[in-house]
């Protein structure tokens, strides 16, 4: 490589907080949301009775996950923080033990014993703590744990995927809903897997396939119920 080239490479790892978050959020949106629907509408509710279901979906869906979202990596975070914290304190009362776990680590990985002693060295000497978050424990700023950032991620997503069924439901009413909110929450959905896929660097037709196929499961029990249930009432 020429002196002074950079050589530039795109990696998807750092996206992978947003990205779950965001994934989840959306495809949770669309199935809940399509899914409270059609059971609603399958019961023989009247037209205003399902968008108002609709809307109550979207919003308590979204603040739901919002809190599910930001109680679970918080935990994460806070696991994170204890582990950081207590390698902090065995560098400070045994920093030689710690150095040689490092390079023990160093030699699994297949370095010579002494190669891994002076990069267990110079890398303590650079930063400690930094090494062993990533070498021993596995953490790192790309894969850090955000909470905030997760449940707002997955709110909106959350907000963004209920408003696409709930939108086919303010435009249909009638025998001709259930049919067209089918269609074409199956469609946002594939959509959905296939992007997701991509940005992933998965193949998006696989992506699309399996949220396909268990999203239209969950839309057909909830259907069958609210039948059930319409018919009983």
């Amino acid at each position: 490589m020429p002196p002074g080239h950079r050589h530039d490479e795109r990696h998807r790892s750092d996206r992978i907080g947003w990205l779950r978050a965001a994934v989840l959020g959306a495809n949770d949106g669309i199935v809940s949301t399509a899914s409270l629907l059609l059971g609603v509408a399958a019961a023989n509710a009247d037209h205003g009775t399902v968008v108002l279901t609709g809307v109550a979906g979207l919003v308590a869906g979204a603040m739901s996950m919002a809190a599910g979202e930001y109680v679970s990596v918080h935990s994460q975070a806070d696991v994170e923080k204890a582990d950081l914290s207590r390698e902090r304190l065995e560098l400070a009362n045994a920093p030689d033990a710690e150095l040689l776990e490092l390079a023990a680590i160093y030699v699994g990985r297949g370095l010579d014993p002494a190669l891994a002693q002076q990069v267990a060295r110079q890398l303590t000497q650079h930063d400690a703590l930094g090494a062993h978050a990533r070498d021993e424990l596995g953490l790192s700023e790309v894969l850090e744990a955000r909470p905030i950032q997760a449940a707002f991620a997955s709110a909106a997503s959350f907000a963004a995927g209920a408003a696409l069924p709930l939108g086919v439901a303010l435009l249909v009413s009638g025998e001709r809903l259930i049919p067209a909110l089918s269609a074409t929450s199956l469609l946002f959905l594939a959509m959905l897997g296939a992007l997701a896929a991509r940005v992933g660097g998965a193949r998006p037709w696989v992506g699309a396939g399996r949220v396909a196929f268990w999203s239209a499961l969950a839309m057909a029990l909830t259907t069958v119920i609210g039948r059930a249930f319409g018919t009983v009432l």
